[in-house]
């Protein structure tokens, strides 16, 4: 009677073990959801002003489910778009990734690329993400000189190391940007410098939110920092939130809209829009865009 019990046990510990994983493979990687937060950061009397936040797209050649709901995203009007970098994870995901962002591409624009926009992705063990000295391999070259002169040709700054002034929702916007900390190819240090007195708008964007790079930006006086590369977490535990950053960020802030420690800026990290193409599935963390309108203090 007791072995009955058992057996019936690990049997019903491995039925919810298989639907569990079935549903965060097949069903919530798949429910793209808009994320919409209100930014107080504009002069006192200051017309909203909206940002549409992409990250993280990892795209395959046929994932057009993503790319049609990626471009649908046209419709929220942005004044300004910024995308925070991994938008490939495959050597012919180009097309894939204008079809997606084409649309887009009609607003004012900013980009940094991420480690996944260089080299594509390789099989690892989803546990070594626990272990922050792991050793970091990638796999083939992708074309993201391609992609950079795509978006550089409609009007997008390339914040990859640099720092630029556009024009947006009719505002003066400062930017500065580095490269991916993930892989050390950040130069903070080769744009830094004050925010200029005179910009309506200060935003500093990178792909890792590394603490570090973070900080400087703050320091300088940019008032809002935008990042992805978390996937939020990708898996989480409900009441409890993401296990891993893969970043040296707290695990709070794995996503979502945050006050920066210590100084008066505020962070948005993406939970982005993909996943690694070996671990398909998110748990408690549904693929997102964001939507950040911001107000006056």
């Amino acid at each position: 009677m007791r072995r009955r019990t058992v057996y019936r046990l690990a049997g019903g510990t491995l039925a919810a073990g298989a639907a569990t994983l079935a549903y965060a493979s097949l069903i919530e990687r798949n429910m793209f959801t808009l994320r919409r937060y209100d930014v107080p950061i504009l002069a006192t009397d200051a017309e909203p002003m909206r940002i549409l936040h992409l990250s993280d797209l990892h795209m395959t050649p046929d994932q057009r489910r993503k790319q049609q709901w990626v471009a649908a995203l046209a419709a929220t009007d942005p004044d300004l778009v910024v995308v925070t970098g991994d938008n490939m994870a495959h050597p012919d995901a180009v097309p894939g990734v204008l079809r997606a962002l084409q649309p887009l591409l009609d607003f004012p624009g900013a980009f940094v690329f991420g480690s996944n926009d260089y080299r594509g992705p390789v099989w690892k063990n989803p546990f070594s993400y626990f272990f922050p000295e792991r050793e970091y391999v990638q796999g083939a070259d992708l074309p993201f000189e391609d992609l950079r002169t795509v978006f550089t040709g409609a009007g997008w700054a390339d914040l990859n190391n640099a720092r630029t002034t556009l024009k947006a929702g009719g505002r003066t916007v400062e930017l500065v940007g580095v490269d991916d900390p993930h892989i050390d190819q950040d130069d903070y240090t080769a744009v830094a410098g004050p925010v200029s007195p005179t910009a309506d708008l200060t935003i500093g964007v990178t792909h890792t939110p590394d603490p570090p790079v973070l900080d400087a930006m703050a320091a300088d006086g940019f008032a809002l920092l935008l990042a992805g590369h978390t996937h939020g977490g990708q898996v989480c535990v409900p009441g409890v939130g993401a296990l891993v950053t893969n970043c040296d960020l707290p695990r709070a802030m794995a996503r979502g809209l945050h006050r920066w420690p210590r100084w008066d800026a505020w962070l948005h990290v993406s939970a982005g829009l993909g996943t690694h193409p070996t671990a398909p599935i998110r748990f408690a963390c549904r693929p997102e865009a964001s939507l950040l309108t911001l107000i006056p203090r």
